[in-house]
């Protein structure tokens, strides 16, 4: 009998929605496809650098795919059927956060 490690899934998952800024980017990509600059306008503060590198970092994972019907000039991106499956999972912070009043920034114990 094979013996799973319910802490590898769930590490496995944080790999992948605990970097800062993907949640927000992946709220935002569940509203539908948006191209590079659309997103850089709905997260304020993420620089051109680091979107560009959460978008290939999601891309690769099979997150993130770049739409294939071009629209002015540049190909949106969309999320796939797994990024589609981590929503219900920003969701649920989303509404922690709400529930919970996590607006200030938590900071690491010393």
């Amino acid at each position: 009998m094979e013996v799973v490690d319910q802490h590898d899934h769930v590490a496995r998952t944080a790999e992948v929605i605990a970097t800062k800024w993907t949640p927000q980017l992946l709220q935002q990509l569940g509203h539908g496809p948006a191209g590079f600059c659309d997103l850089e306008r709905a997260i304020p503060g993420i620089s051109p650098r680091t979107l560009s590198a959460r978008l290939r970092t999601l891309e690769v994972a099979g997150i993130v795919q770049r739409e294939n019907v071009q629209r002015s000039g540049s190909l949106p991106y969309e999320l796939t059927a797994m990024g589609e499956a981590l929503l219900p999972i920003i969701v649920a912070m989303r509404s922690f956060g709400e529930e919970w009043q996590c607006a200030k920034p938590v900071q690491a114990a010393a």
